[in-house]
């Protein structure tokens, strides 16, 4: 009896164990992976961020290719409506006769929109919402004005259709108002690269594109932090919001949307630059 008790046992605690494996364990290992292709496009602001997210999802995922298309807010908008892309990113809130298109809008960040100049400019670190619009219009054309050099103010701007373009002209109240002396860039990057090849550039970026070849300034005596975004002090800060029809959407972008508004994806938000949804 003690032999067969002793058997029995065993065999008890094989089948435990067999059990255990193959329902908990494999479950994190041999979770269900998507499969197919995700298309997505738009601003060029959620550059990073897409593109660091898609290739996460996509290890998590070998069986999925994921491509985005940096081409700018409006371009997302419309490609998203078109189904050019499944998944259209803007760096702006949807305009009103983009709403039209019924289609839908999930915010899965936040930034801010940075004043950057060149970093020799040493005796300007401070500024206004007033002195950038009058800037930006062409009313203030010297930085002696301000306290500067006498020296003429090179304004950089972004092309038509930028969602970072958009919100700060929006923000700063001086839409369709741009100076035609504006130099036009196209892409954060550009702005980026033009003032910190010129002394007397003044542009504005996204806050991803904030590093030492450029000097972000204080606008109305707030640094451009994501703390002051959050709080709700820096004044110059949007949305960034992917759009999409649902019937558009494949199993791998629906999945996509769920790992972005996860921990993990907000965490490369995060990292990329980005500020995270409030938790």
């Amino acid at each position: 009896m003690k032999r067969f008790s002793s058997i029995f046992m065993v065999l008890l605690m094989s089948a435990v164990l067999f059990a255990g494996c193959s329902s908990g364990g494999a479950s994190t290992d041999d979770a269900a992976k998507v499969t197919g292709e995700i298309i997505a496009g738009g601003s060029t602001s959620t550059k990073n961020i897409m593109e660091a997210s898609g290739e996460e999802f996509s290890a998590l995922n070998p069986d999925v290719a994921f491509e985005y298309n940096a081409t700018g807010s409006s371009d997302g908008v419309k490609g998203a409506n078109e189904g050019t892309y499944m998944l259209g990113t803007a760096s702006r809130e949807i305009k009103e006769d983009e709403k039209a298109w019924k289609l839908t809008e999930k915010v899965f960040a936040y930034d801010g929109i940075a004043v950057v100049v060149h970093p020799s400019n040493e005796a300007f670190s401070d500024i206004t919402t007033e002195q950038i619009a009058q800037i930006f219009k062409g009313e203030i054309t010297n930085w002696s004005e301000l306290g500067g050099a006498d020296a003429p103010i090179v304004v950089v701007s972004r092309e038509d259709g930028s969602g970072t373009r958009g919100a700060f002209e929006e923000l700063l109240g001086f839409e369709d108002a741009l100076t035609q002396e504006a130099t036009i860039a196209e892409g954060n990057g550009n702005v980026q690269s033009t003032v910190a090849g010129n002394e007397n550039a003044i542009g504005y970026v996204s806050f991803t594109y904030i590093d030492e070849t450029v000097k972000a300034l204080k606008v109305e005596g707030v640094a451009p932090t994501t703390e002051d975004v959050l709080n709700e002090t820096y004044p110059i800060s949007r949305p960034f919001v992917m759009i999409y029809h649902e019937d558009n959407l494949s199993d791998a972008a629906k999945a996509y949307i769920d790992f972005l508004m996860s921990a993990d994806g907000q965490k490369i938000v995060e990292d990329e630059g980005g500020i995270p949804l409030a938790k």
